[in-house]
């Protein structure tokens, strides 16, 4: 059914900036929720944010809030991942996904996309 395409990852120095997009392939229902997930090699995949379509609900992972932050562009069925202040331990995949609940769980999204990785070298 729908589709998600991440964009904007690649290599960036530590302490630098980077911008991830999450383009769905077709409108999503409102209470739709985007999370950003992140895996690195050997590691489990760990919630990063999410976000509803409806309202302004935003929830972080202790390890980025305050460096990261999640937006969406509703009529561009878009959602955005801004990575600030990046270290060398973001790097990992990016993933976002999407559920139908409030839920950081990975195992609870319903749909993937292929990921773009992200390293930050130091």
């Amino acid at each position: 059914q729908v589709q998600l395409v991440e964009s904007g990852g690649g290599s960036v120095q530590d302490g630098g900036s980077l911008r991830l997009s999450c383009a769905a392939s077709a409108r999503s229902s409102s209470s739709a929720v985007y999370g950003w997930f992140r895996q690195a090699p050997g590691k489990e995949r760990e919630f990063v944010a999410l976000i509803r379509l409806r309202g302004t609900s935003a929830l972080y992972a202790d390890s980025v809030k305050g460096r990261f932050t999640i937006s969406r562009d509703n009529p561009k069925n878009t959602v955005y991942l801004q990575m600030d202040s990046l270290k060398p331990e973001d790097s990992a995949v990016y993933y976002c996904a999407l559920t139908f609940q409030y839920t950081n769980n990975h195992r609870e999204y319903e749909y993937w996309g292929q990921g773009t990785p992200v390293t930050v070298v130091s």
